[in-house]
């Protein structure tokens, strides 16, 4: 019946117009928002301003107090027990013969070392019997126990073993009156505890004195000012006047940065020219957003730079072709190692640094680059093995033999590679952000195939495992129409059970318009977690080991429970297996990975080696438990889904397809002796053609021998088994009722 009869009688429905109120007000709210200058733009110009007045000032009494006329500037004492004590723990350098050895005149770059703990506070040291004792205790002085506790925050930094440090070495500048070549440093020093995955970040403001290689300078916590001002104040004091001398043109160039950041309206939050946050706005943003500050120590930072046995001028070469690549021969590169002390007076520590490796920036740079074009390539491979499967296994009956949670995963694995490749393109923020880009788009394009191929599974595999309807009971016909009946097969069908309540929830927030909120609100979820994951380094572990863990595995049990063997190749799962293995094993297991992920801190719970072992192991085990789910499943294409389970356990409810059936003929020595028509070809099906029997034995049916011609449906339909062959390749429902229907 067409639509237009059905709705005679009926005023037909007048399409109301849909209003253009919410348009122009939507208009509106975003012109605001485009327009509107009272957000993050305007508070940083503001802050820009103030942070260029307050250098103004402070240039203003540094240079007054440099030409010695009056100012409010006053330069700190010197605490004459810091440098004894840093010398128990590490040796400053001195000058070297340039024709036999030299350092390295920029450090640009990051470095890691191992830190030891010791508590110099009055009572700690009343007991202690180190040999810098009392150089310590000068150190201290009388220090108010008071206020030393109201600085530790909830830090643990007893517990703390191991430093990241970030360097940032500029090219020294000339000067008048000053002899030494002296370099502005600046960075960030994030101090590391082994039982949890957090990070005390402290920023970090010197000076680098070439000729010897040593740096000094001073660590805060983000948040509080470093005075730059002071750095003359812990330098040896026959370099002070040559230091002072350096800070002055450093506080002009950060003024004229400022200005020009003014002028040009750039919002950089993060860039060192300017002063930090006032105490209002960090306590503001600790209410706001990262809850109570993890600690309020301040150091005071020495360090030096390990000598190498290269001279002077082929270490300028060696630079040169480092900050400007033009492919001459160098000398060999030599290892850049760090020995420090971090000091801190208000708090009563000493972290004693030894043997920090370092890592120039362009040679980070160059890492970064070759990583991600092996990862690129190692995604180009997955998506090849994904795309020839793909082919193989297109077809309705190929769908129903693989499992819809073996690619949800892996599409769930490969949206988080993605979205953690792009945020690490975008921290990087100069020459490798480029080069991350290749995994991150291959990564995005993977995980598209893989989530249309889960659907096009849940699309041909839901109808099967949806709880199916009782077939109807078979129509009695008249004894003068015999060829019509069918009778009912020996075997009974299954019995069925009504849907669950999850199900049925299911169903319903799937269906229901009025329920897309439902859906938004798990998308939102379903994202907030993915940048959980990206952010939190435990979360991640876990993640990792339950996704890589459900590869295969929900594989193995589909093939049991339906009692097929799976659709996947050889190639797709061993191949697949160690391209998701490799990015797992690179960050968890290789320790000099390009994200610094330790693999599993080496930390005791209990004085037992072999636990230590486990723990920094165990992603071995999850990859010798992913490789034997592939091994499984390619044991169940070999000796059937279920030969790993004992017989009572190892039956699946298949239907049968071929049940013995009478002929419908009235007189069996007819010679049109048939079952009955085919409901698809609507043909005569015959148990002794052998044509027919010809194509049932050398299509899917070929390794059972001289199966019957005929197919009988749940349904009761009947077929020929050619016919249904073909058309489970297309569609795996009744092309009569539109039931589901079991592989044949």
């Amino acid at each position: 019946m067409d639509r237009n009869d059905e709705n005679d009688g009926q005023p037909a429905r007048i399409p109301q117009q849909r209003s253009s109120v919410p348009s122009f007000l939507f208009l509106i709210f975003m012109l605001f928002i485009l327009t509107n200058h009272t957000g993050d733009e305007f508070l940083a110009r503001n802050h820009y301003q103030d942070a260029l007045q307050s250098l103004n000032y402070q240039l203003s009494n540094f240079t007054a107090w440099l030409n010695g006329t009056e100012s409010n500037f006053t330069m700190p004492d010197r605490n004459t027990a810091a440098a004894p004590l840093v010398g128990s723990f590490m040796s400053f350098g001195s000058r070297l013969n340039s024709q036999w050895a030299s350092y390295f005149s920029n450090v640009t770059g990051f470095a890691h070392g191992e830190i030891d703990f010791f508590n110099i506070t009055p009572p700690s040291l009343e007991s202690a019997t180190y040999p810098w004792r009392t150089h310590a205790e000068t150190f201290m002085g009388d220090t108010n126990m008071t206020d030393l506790v109201s600085h530790f925050g909830s830090w643990n930094w007893t517990g703390s073993d191991k430093i990241s440090w970030s360097i940032m070495d500029r090219a020294p500048i000339s000067v008048k009156g000053v002899t030494e070549k002296i370099a502005m440093v600046h960075g960030r020093i994030d101090v590391r505890h082994p039982a949890t995955s957090d990070d005390m970040k402290l920023d970090f403001e010197g000076v680098h004195f070439l000729a010897n290689g040593s740096i000094y300078g001073f660590a805060e916590p983000t948040g509080r000012h470093i005075d730059i001002r002071y750095i003359p104040a812990f330098v040896p004091e026959a370099f002070q006047n040559d230091t002072a001398r350096t800070i002055e043109p450093e506080l002009m160039s950060r003024i004229n940065k400022v200005k020009d950041m003014i002028d040009a309206g750039v919002i950089d939050q993060d860039s060192t020219s300017m002063p930090k946050l006032p105490p209002v706005s960090v306590t503001l943003l600790t209410v706001l957003g990262d809850g109570e500050p993890q600690g309020g120590c301040g150091f005071s930072v020495y360090a030096q730079i390990a000598p190498s046995e290269i001279p002077a001028e082929d270490m300028e070469d060696l630079e040169d072709e480092l900050q400007k690549p033009t492919g001459r021969w160098t000398v060999k590169r030599p290892p850049l190692k760090l020995n420090g002390v971090l000091l801190s007076r208000e708090c009563g520590i000493l972290y004693n640094l030894h043997d920090a490796e370092g890592l120039r920036s362009q040679l980070f740079f160059r890492k970064v680059a070759t990583y991600a074009g092996i990862s690129a390539f190692v995604y180009l491979v997955q998506l090849l093995l994904l795309s020839r499967q793909v082919d193989r296994s297109r077809t309705p009956a190929g769908l129903s033999r693989v499992s819809l949670w073996t690619f949800l995963t892996q599409s769930i694995v490969d949206s988080v590679s993605f979205a953690g490749h792009i945020t690490f393109a975008i921290i990087a923020n100069g020459r490798p952000s480029l080069s991350l880009v290749a995994p991150a788009f291959v990564a995005c394009v993977l995980f598209a195939f893989e989530s249309q191929h889960a659907i096009l599974i849940n699309q041909v595999q839901a109808p099967e495992d949806a709880v199916a309807p009782p077939p109807p009971r078979p129509v009695q016909q008249e004894p003068s129409l015999p060829s019509q009946a069918v009778p009912t097969p020996t075997t009974a069908p299954p019995r069925s059970t009504g849907p669950t309540f999850s199900s049925l929830l299911f169903r319903h927030i799937r269906s229901d318009p009025q329920a897309r909120i439902c859906r938004w609100l798990g998308m939102f979820f379903f994202l907030t977690f993915i940048v959980r994951v990206i952010v939190t380094p435990s979360l991640a572990l876990v993640f990792v080991a339950s996704m890589y863990s459900l590869f295969w595995l929900p594989q193995i049990i589909r093939s049991v429970k339906k009692g097929r063997s799976s659709a996947l190749t050889a190639e797709y799962l061993i191949g697949t297996s160690l391209c998701r293995l490799f990015h797992a094993l690179y960050f968890l297991t290789c320790p000099k990975n390009v994200l610094d992920v330790e693999p599993r801190r080496r930390y005791r719970v209990v004085d037992e080696p072999d636990l230590t072992y486990i723990l920094l192991g165990w992603m071995w085990y999850l990859a010798m438990f992913i490789f034997l789910q592939v091994v499984v499943i390619l044991l169940q294409q070999r000796f059937g889904p279920a030969f790993f389970l004992p017989k009572r356990f190892a039956r699946a409810q298949v239907h049968d397809y071929h049940p013995a059936l009478p002929l419908s003929a009235a007189d069996p020595e007819a010679p049109d002796e048939s079952l009955g028509d085919c409901a698809i070809c609507m043909e005569a099906i015959h148990t002794e053609d052998e044509k027919q029997l010809e194509h049932v034995t050398g299509g899917l049916l070929r390794n059972v021998g001289a199966r019957r011609s005929y197919s009988l449906a749940p349904c009761q339909h009947l077929f020929h088994t050619e016919c249904l062959e073909k058309w489970l390749a297309i569609k795996n429902i009744c092309p009569h009722c539109r039931r589901p229907l079991p592989p044949l």
